[in-house]
């Protein structure tokens, strides 16, 4: 009776050690809204690579991310969001006719839907620290285009997709673009 409580408590808290282990590197999250369609949709359920910006990894142009923005929800709250990013620090950023210009070259966006960017972005360049994100539903995305969300401070990153879970047909891991 004894050795099997011991073998017990000795299960749970290996279960309990392996589930603090993995907490501190993957975080699970739902997308809300459809400003990644087609790629991702309301409701997805991904995982989030907690530790994919630590050290001398730095964001790259294609990472899907989850960030705090400074928008509110109905609660007051920082809304996260989760957008792709399109410039790191030091390119140069512009929206004109529909695409999207870094450093001056058209980005080729077969990711998109509808295959075009609304609005117009004179050319900015990314701040140290920073990246530049867009939805890829650009056409229903609240991203860096607008001052309400502007540039993303690397310190409000709160990972990179790395996996979807939901719904089970497109379970598996997330490519970059």
């Amino acid at each position: 009776m004894k050795q099997n409580i011991a073998e017990i408590v000795k299960t749970v808290a290996t279960a309990a050690m392996g589930a603090l282990i993995i907490m501190q590197f993957v975080v699970p999250t739902t997308v809300f809204g459809n400003s990644m369609e087609p790629n991702f949709s309301d409701r997805d359920y991904v995982l989030l690579e907690k530790q994919a910006y630590a050290g001398e990894k730095e964001p790259e142009r294609g990472d899907v991310i989850v960030f705090k923005s400074h928008l509110k929800d109905k609660d007051g709250k920082d809304m996260k969001l989760i957008k792709r990013v399109i410039g790191v620090e030091g390119d140069k950023i512009a929206v004109k006719d529909g695409k999207v210009y870094v450093n001056g070259e058209a980005l080729k966006e077969e990711y998109i839907k509808d295959g075009t960017t609304s609005g117009e972005v004179k050319p900015v360049t990314v701040p140290k620290g920073s990246v530049f994100c867009m939805g890829d539903n650009r056409l229903h995305s609240v991203d860096s285009r607008y001052r309400e969300v502007g540039f993303i401070d690397k310190s409000d990153i709160i990972g990179k997709v790395f996996m979807r879970l939901l719904p089970f047909d497109k379970i598996g891991l997330v490519k970059d673009e």
